[in-house]
């Protein structure tokens, strides 16, 4: 008999739970909506913004030794020919064949690096 009665109090009890979880849920959310939606921009889409360099005020970037390769190597980018890679570095078609003597130049490869010096 007992077990019965505590069943019946579970058919109950978890309907009632759920719908207490349910409009705990919406609350939290309709708070959350409101009070960024208030104050402008929250806190934490400010750090976003911050975080991925789309703020207003933002310092441009210094290139250093690290970011350049050496004068003496140009790597091959997708459309490159040796001819438009002569033209780019200021290098003769002949001097870059003689500098690569294993480079096929109707077979360039991008990312390919080849010697220019």
């Amino acid at each position: 008999m007992e077990t019965h009665r505590r069943s019946v109090a579970l058919r109950i009890l978890a309907p009632a739970a759920l719908i207490v979880f349910g409009v705990a849920l919406v609350m939290i959310i309709s708070s959350a909506n409101s009070s960024s939606d208030s104050s402008g921009t929250s806190s934490s889409a400010a750090e976003k913004q911050r975080d991925l360099g789309s703020s207003k005020t933002t310092k441009q970037r210094t290139h250093t030794t690290r970011d350049k390769l050496p004068d003496r190597i140009y790597v091959v980018k997708s459309g490159d020919t040796l001819g438009s890679i002569s033209e780019k570095v200021g290098v003769s078609v002949e001097k870059l064949q003689q500098l690569n003597p294993n480079l096929d130049q109707f077979s360039l490869v991008a990312g390919q690096k080849i010697k220019i010096r």
